[in-house]
């Protein structure tokens, strides 16, 4: 039980727009990977967030680090992202 309270799930947020293609295509490997649960981020309307993620979603954040892995992403670019920040939290 020890074990599996220090491996608490990461605090993920996928930022991302409405009609977004590249959004769906990230939603998908992220499904095909197992990730965790993670908070969806709509910055459409947002004036901070759209500035900060506008040309860039869809974008993966880990919010305790602050980690962020930009699209293009694939399920191994994905899974080294997950594990680094498993690493970092211990």
């Amino acid at each position: 039980m020890g074990q599996a309270a220090s491996l608490a799930p990461m605090p993920l947020a996928l930022y991302q727009r409405d009609d977004c293609p590249l959004c769906d295509a990230a939603l998908d490997v992220l499904a095909r990977a197992g990730t965790p649960e993670f908070e969806s981020v709509w910055i459409d309307g947002d004036t901070a967030l759209e500035a900060r993620y506008g040309r860039r979603v869809p974008v993966l954040r880990e919010e305790g680090s602050g980690a962020e892995l930009d699209w293009p992403f694939d399920e191994a670019a994905l899974r080294a992202f997950l594990a680094a920040g498993v690493q970092g939290a211990g």
